[in-house]
């Protein structure tokens, strides 16, 4: 019983840790990365889909982003998407192709970003937390249910909190190489 208890909490907290992971990413610094364009949308044929869905997203170099569409009256449209998002990007069209510059970070603008990628690490810790709190109920339940002893249940808290642990010491990790890499001049 408190095994599947525990199997069910590392799930959830190994999926807590991808989703974190996919939020850092889209935390722009001072390289450019594909990734960073995964939160605009276009219009297409009168519904909103995601940009990669409509055209060929890559990197020109370190610092510039190339956006191919795949139709060609997409670009006026995927150009107005991208400087309409909340990015502070300025894409310019060279016949097909839009490229996407990324501004050089001022001092201030990354401090900003390693603030939310503090926040973003926060926030992460707190669903490790709740799930290793739903975790610890769902044993209480058994032993209150006469399912499992006193004993389990120290047991069972004792591997919880050394999987939540490990949980966030990871996402520490994370938060600690992504502010490195923000501050990277």
């Amino acid at each position: 019983m408190t095994a599947d208890i525990k199997t069910n909490m590392q799930t959830k907290m190994d999926q807590s840790i991808v989703a974190f992971k996919n939020n850092l990413q889209k935390i722009r610094t001072g390289r450019a990365n594909p990734a960073l364009l995964d939160t605009v949308h276009v219009e297409y044929y009168g519904s909103m889909v995601p940009l990669s869905q409509v055209a060929n997203v890559a990197l020109l170099d370190s610092r510039t982003i190339s956006v191919q569409p795949w139709e060609k009256g997409m670009g006026a449209k995927i150009e107005k998407a991208i400087r309409e998002s909340d990015l502070g990007l300025n894409p310019a069209s060279m016949g097909d192709l839009i490229r996407v510059p990324m501004p050089p970070m001022s001092e201030e603008r990354r401090k900003e970003m390693t603030k939310l990628a503090r926040n973003e690490g926060e926030s992460a810790k707190i669903a490790v937390r709740n799930l290793r709190r739903d975790a610890n109920e769902a044993v209480k339940k058994l032993v209150k249910d006469k399912l499992a002893s006193e004993d389990d249940q120290k047991r069972a808290e004792a591997d919880i909190q050394k999987v939540t642990d490990q949980h966030i010491a990871e996402i520490d990790a994370l938060v600690v190489a992504k502010e490195q890499e923000i501050m990277a001049v």
